[in-house]
C-alpha cells in the first residue's frame, strides 16, 4: 500500500492540469466562482477555494477567460466566462487528453 502523503501529491499533480481544462469547458456558460466551485467538486474534480480563485484570476490574465461583474443581486458577484482564445486552448487541451488516455490504456491493456 502506498504511503499516503506520497499518494496526495502524486494525486495532486495528476490533477493539477485536468482543473484548468474542466472550468474552460465548463465555464463556456457564464459562471461565478463559488458555483464553480460546487460544480467542480459534484463532477468529481475535487478542488479548494484557495485553490479555485487565483487559478481563475491567472486563466483571465492570460486572457483565456473573460469577467464581468454582476451587481443586480444583494451581493455582487464575478462571472467568469471562456474567452475565444479559451476555447481554441480547450479544444487543442482535449484533442491532447483523448490522446493521451488512449495511450494510457494501450498501456494498461499490455501489463
Amino acid at each position: 500500500m502506498p504511503d499516503d502523503e506520497l499518494l496526495s501529491t502524486h494525486l495532486q499533480e495528476l490533477r493539477r492540469g485536468t482543473v484548468v481544462l474542466a472550468c474552460l469547458l465548463i465555464l463556456k456558460k457564464p459562471n461565478y466562482g463559488y458555483a464553480l466551485l460546487e460544480l467542480l467538486g459534484r463532477r468529481g474534480f475535487a478542488v479548494d477555494a484557495n485553490t479555485l480563485y487565483p487559478l481563475l484570476r491567472r486563466l483571465e490574465k492570460q486572457g483565456l477567460l473573460t469577467s464581468d461583474w454582476n451587481t443586480e443581486e444583494s451581493r455582487p458577484r464575478k462571472f467568469y466566462r471562456t474567452s475565444s482564445e479559451g476555447l481554441d486552448i480547450a479544444e487543442l487541451l482535449s484533442q491532447d487528453w483523448e490522446t493521451l488516455d488512449a495511450a494510457f490504456r494501450t498501456l494498461r491493456d499490455e501489463l
